[in-house]
């Protein structure tokens, strides 16, 4: 018996994603890494996005450099940090919302 791929509902919340995206790594065989590897992924992506920013600001790039998409690439980057946060049992949803409150009671210039 085959199993299906996990299915992302449309519009899902920040919960629904980090279940998701839990669901899709054990379907594809990563439920095993370690935080090391997603964090390490992560740090790639952030690089990849890095260069989809150059590329869209029109900064110049070797020619056989590959083309990076800036949204494929941010959601690159939330998917690596919603694993690094399921690894380490992060509620996403909770800790931007926890974050945030203490972000109101600092000054900001």
């Amino acid at each position: 018996m085959t199993v299906d791929h996990p299915k992302l509902p449309a519009n899902p919340s920040l919960p629904m994603l980090q279940r998701y995206i839990a669901r899709v790594l054990e379907y594809r065989g990563f439920a095993n890494q370690t935080t090391k590897d997603e964090m390490l992924m992560l740090c790639e992506e952030v690089g990849e996005l890095a260069k989809a920013i150059r590329q869209h600001e029109g900064r110049p790039k070797a020619v056989d450099s590959a083309s990076f998409a800036v949204s494929e690439e941010i959601a690159d980057v939330i998917w690596m940090a919603i694993c690094v946060a399921n690894r380490l049992d992060i509620d996403v949803e909770s800790a931007i919302c926890a974050k945030e409150e203490r972000n109101k009671k600092r000054s900001w210039q």
